[in-house]
């Protein structure tokens, strides 16, 4: 489902001290395959089971995760990072109904400062009969927070709390749920210009604000296409696809994301164009003239969405 190393990879802390069991996605859909999921579940018998993923542009079944949680045991985590700002303006589902734990960066779609969020909708008593000083059951958010401070964390970076506070701000204003609309108008205008042009998106389209390309039928690695792109002055990142048969140094897709952008005010109707400049690199990945073409194009179409409007003279 992509990305996260915190899911348990082997080269991450999560996946040295934990034993981590992995579910994936549906090779002819590129859909999330519950049926695998809930029959690891069953045959392992896990103590947690995490959902939430960096280049999955889909919707979640939380619920489908919850019920077969509860067959076996266990708790579910939803890390909701890359969506969290669509979750939080009711465009896509949310897990909070149905994940004891919800974490979150607090930037990408949340677009506040670098950070992170803990939360629960529902407190209980922790499940491993851990005790206050006084004999007590604690309750499982007094877990997770001393597992913050003192347990992993020393002194707070109050700047970037305070960041977090104005981000929550915007968070609830009417004009962050019109850049969340857009940003899924765009996602899904950008995707509809790729397929037009023969490229596949994994799942054949998306949701969110994402979309993962496999560039096999295009025979460029993301690796290529990342470096190449870069110097057009076009930022995107290399990642590897479902069933890929590239390392992750190398793989075999791009993924594509529109916040960024969106924030820059773009509507639907330029995503065609990004489509366009994107897809001349691709086509001519080796060609020095058209590379720098593009990357002149892009710096005359960027200047009608400056960075920082307020300041136009």
């Amino acid at each position: 489902m992509g990305g996260h190393l915190t899911h348990g990879s082997p080269v991450n802390f999560s996946g040295k001290l934990y034993q981590a069991n992995f579910y994936g996605v549906k090779k002819e859909t590129g859909l999330i395959d519950y049926e695998m999921l809930e029959e690891k579940a069953r045959t392992v018998k896990p103590k947690l089971i995490i959902c939430g993923a960096s280049a999955y542009s889909r919707d979640i079944d939380y619920a489908r995760i919850r019920k077969v949680a509860d067959e076996v045991g266990a708790l579910v985590m939803c890390d909701m990072a890359h969506p969290a700002g669509l979750i939080a303006k009711g465009l896509l589902s949310s897990p909070f109904e149905h994940c004891h734990f919800v974490t979150s960066t607090t930037h990408k779609t949340l677009r506040g400062p670098r950070g992170g969020i803990i939360l629960m909708k529902k407190d209980f008593e922790n499940p491993f009969g851990l005790k206050d000083l006084k004999g007590n059951i604690r309750m499982m958010s007094n877990l997770l927070d001393m597992a913050v401070f003192p347990g992993t964390q020393g002194g707070p970076l109050e700047h970037v709390i305070a960041a977090k506070a104005v981000a929550f701000g915007e968070l609830l204003s009417d004009e962050f749920t019109v850049y969340a609309k857009q940003i899924v108008a765009n996602a899904q205008a950008m995707a509809k210009a790729f397929v037009a042009k023969g490229y596949e998106i994994i799942s054949g389209g998306t949701d969110n604000h994402l979309m993962l390309i496999d560039l096999r039928n295009k025979n460029i690695t993301g690796k290529k296409a990342q470096e190449t792109l870069d110097r057009a002055h076009i930022t995107l990142n290399k990642n590897a696809v479902p069933y890929d048969d590239k390392s992750p140094f190398i793989t075999s897709g791009i993924r594509v994301g529109v916040p960024a952008i969106t924030t820059r005010g773009m509507k639907e109707e330029h995503m065609q164009t990004e489509v366009d400049l994107i897809d001349k690199v691709l086509m001519s990945i080796d060609d020095e003239t058209v590379i720098t073409t593009v990357k002149e194009e892009v710096e005359k179409f960027m200047k009608q969405f400056p960075l920082y409007p307020e300041q136009k003279n």
